[in-house]
């Protein structure tokens, strides 16, 4: 359960004011079939973070047990520090519209979450929690809770988020998570 809990916190406050939510937002704008983005962000974020969490696995399993928790420790705090740089809207591709809503929301939002931040924190996540599956569920249930709202009322609510202050909270989250991966293996010595 800590791996789900931990996984849908980090994810959820690492998307805002992402790319990815910012391109969530145009989608939302550009599109009226809300439910055809909500599908397309769910299935691109599966395939991703499903991905990322298992290679996350694999390559903790590469590592010498006594280097995983420094290395996972210290990418937890560089993702930390990755969270206070803004991230800024890439420009879109306009001959992918014709396509419509679901199939052009699920190809630019799998190609915007390919090393994006939340991206990288689920292979640190998958590195660090055995419990794959959690973490495929807790990133995307992330990734759902943080972009759901911009989907029906985008506009509205990004003009009241303290994207600063979120960033600052999401950075502390991780900046806890690598000094307590780094912690924890010390305090049983």
């Amino acid at each position: 359960m800590q791996a789900l809990l931990v996984s849908l916190s980090s994810v959820t406050l690492a998307e805002i004011g992402d790319k990815t939510q910012l391109l969530t937002l145009f989608l939302a704008t550009r599109f009226a079939a809300k439910n055809a983005i909500i599908l397309a962000i769910l299935m691109a974020t599966l395939i991703n973070h499903g991905f990322s969490a298992y290679f996350g696995l694999w390559l903790s399993s590469l590592l010498p047990t006594n280097g995983q928790s420094w290395l996972l420790g210290l990418s937890f705090i560089a993702v930390g520090l990755w969270l206070l740089i803004p991230d800024k809207d890439d420009e879109n591709d306009a001959r992918l519209f014709k396509y419509g809503a679901f199939l052009t929301s699920f190809v630019l939002f799998s190609l915007a979450e390919i090393g994006d931040k939340t991206q990288v924190a689920t292979v640190l996540l998958g590195a660090n929690f055995p419990q794959t599956a959690q973490v495929i569920l807790g990133s995307t249930l992330g990734m759902l809770i943080a972009n759901l709202p911009i989907i029906y009322a985008g506009n509205y609510i990004m003009k009241r988020i303290n994207l600063v202050k979120s960033r600052s909270f999401a950075c502390g989250l991780f900046l806890s998570l690598g000094i307590a991966t780094i912690g924890l293996p010390m305090l049983k010595l």
